[in-house]
């Protein structure tokens, strides 16, 4: 025993429970998908105002042209940042998804803009951006869903104890050295 020491070891803190532990990789994963998905939206709204502005075109198709490119733009981001730790496998599937989902979020996005412009002739630049805005607010909480749950899922508990098990015994094949004493 050391001296002024009362002999008495601190016990380690106590494991974190599952649930906080859940908590805390959700908040990450939002924290990052709001990263990206805020990258997005200001790729989407200068696309938009740009194409809008520049082209004339019609307020929807801009906004359809602007969620098309904001869509590439995430599709990078979500895949080689935010859900990078994901399972690789199935890439055809995951962007088929991605796309799908995608694609449903458009018409979530761009009908909210549909409706405001035409239901309701709201199609100011400023009410334009408000309600493209809005649309965009709506159909990420679809999105957020959908990509976590169908297109970057986690692999399989089977999968990862496979690989630490497969690293376990590959560590315990090495050879040892003795401790100097």
């Amino acid at each position: 025993m050391e001296h002024g020491s009362s002999g008495h070891r601190p016990e380690p803190p106590a494991p974190r429970g599952a649930l906080r532990r859940h908590v805390d990789q959700l908040w990450r994963e939002l924290v990052k998908f709001g990263a990206v998905g805020g990258a997005g939206l200001l790729v989407n709204l200068l696309v938009f105002n740009l194409v809008r502005h520049v082209t004339g075109l019609q307020v929807v198709r801009a906004s359809v042209i602007a969620t098309v490119v904001a869509i590439v733009f995430n599709y990078v981001g979500f895949r080689y940042f935010t859900y990078r730790d994901r399972d690789k496998s199935g890439r055809t599937r995951e962007l088929t998804l991605f796309l799908l989902f995608s694609v449903v979020g458009l018409v979530i996005e761009n009908g909210v803009l549909y409706l405001a412009t035409y239901g309701f002739g709201w199609d100011s630049p400023l009410q334009s951006n408000v309600f493209k805005f809005l649309g965009i607010g709506i159909a990420t909480l679809f999105r957020f869903w959908s990509y976590r749950t169908w297109v970057f899922r986690t692999l399989p508990a089977r999968q990862a104890v496979a690989g630490a098990e497969s690293f376990l015994q590959t560590e315990s094949k090495k050879p040892r050295r003795e401790a100097v004493r």
